[in-house]
């Protein structure tokens, strides 16, 4: 079993900057991608961003130019810095990984419990 714990939301005025971290644990051989994604008041989860662990990296139209992501494959970390924040970036964003638990299994995905981040206008 693999655990994502995310750390880093919180409340921060408009203009302003966070950085989202989640870490890895449990059954790991090795992480395919990790990324991080977020589901605002009544709307369906969406991809923020995603990185591979060859470090390839996909954004979305609304976090390109002021989101980055990143990894650490030693500490089976992902981090999103988010800034120039808008009021329309409240959301609770989820890690996501994609995981290899063994050298002979296949790839498994796993979700974080979420964090919140509340952008105030």
């Amino acid at each position: 079993q693999v655990q994502l714990v995310e750390s880093g939301g919180g409340l921060v005025q408009a203009g302003g900057s966070l950085r989202l971290s989640c870490a890895a644990s449990g059954s790991i051989f090795s992480i395919n991608t990790m990324g991080w994604y977020r589901q605002g008041p009544g709307m369906q989860r969406e991809l923020a961003a995603v990185i591979t662990s060859g470090g390839s990296i996909n954004y979305s139209d609304s976090a390109k130019g002021r989101f980055t992501i990143s990894r650490d494959n030693a500490k089976n970390t992902v981090y999103l810095q988010m800034n120039s924040l808008k009021p329309e970036d409240t959301a609770v964003y989820y890690c996501n990984a994609v995981v290899q638990s063994y050298r002979w299994s296949g790839l498994t995905g796993y979700w974080g419990r979420g964090t919140q981040v509340t952008v105030s206008s």
